[in-house]
């Protein structure tokens, strides 16, 4: 496994590269000081596997810097981790791709959690602002008693695959756990995202809280 770590902060990328180490004693670690720097190592250092980021570095043009690091990266998991706890911040970098947002005021055993699931091809959002997002994010549609009784509109197979996203597992995950082929579950995610009208796994996760409340 290749990693690229991105923090201005020499102290959090040796602590956060000793980390990953126990999750992955085999993997190799590239290291950036400067959003710059994380950018000249996407373009020229080879495929990673994951990107894991601080937010607000040196030249860090803002939340399209996600944007720009996933274009030259397609496919590979960016995952922030940063100091900052906001909800705007939180939400900023998943709305521009992140696949996971991991405060640095984590226990290391949350922290370890939270880089195995992004691992395993989850999303991690902590789960303060998750409670917040769904407080504060507008219904989709109106819901009455038949609405919340029917779950959406969701057959039961695809709320247990709902379920499944809302724990963060990879696709692989929820077929073994289900008994179904990857194929079927992708079409489950499919349709799942067009009942609750969004467009990606932490939207979907957001909605399954609310639909929990």
């Amino acid at each position: 496994m290749k990693i690229l770590i991105g923090d201005d902060h020499l102290l959090f990328r040796e602590g956060l590269r000793r980390l990953l180490e126990q999750l992955h004693s085999d993997a190799v670690f590239v290291e950036a000081g400067t959003f710059g720097e994380v950018v000249e190592q996407c373009r020229t250092g080879g495929s990673f596997d994951v990107v894991l980021m601080d937010l607000h570095m040196p030249a860090w043009p803002g939340f399209d810097g996600l944007r720009e690091v996933q274009s030259l990266q397609p496919g590979v998991p960016v995952v922030v981790i940063s100091a900052s706890e906001s909800l705007a911040d939180i939400r900023g970098a998943l709305d521009h791709g992140a696949t996971g947002y991991i405060p640095k005021s984590s226990s290391v055993k949350v922290m370890m959690g939270a880089l195995n699931l992004v691992f395993s091809g989850g999303i991690y959002v902590p789960p303060g602002a998750l409670s917040a997002a769904t407080e504060a994010a507008p219904r989709r549609r109106s819901l009455d008693v038949a609405d919340r009784s029917s779950g959406y509109g969701l057959t039961q197979r695809q709320r247990e695959v709902l379920e499944c996203l809302r724990a963060g597992k990879s696709n692989k995950q929820i077929a073994y756990e289900l008994g179904l082929s990857e194929g079927t579950v992708k079409i489950h995610v499919t349709a799942i995202f067009k009942s609750l009208g969004v467009k990606n796994r932490t939207q979907a996760v957001i909605a399954a809280a609310a639909m929990a409340s």
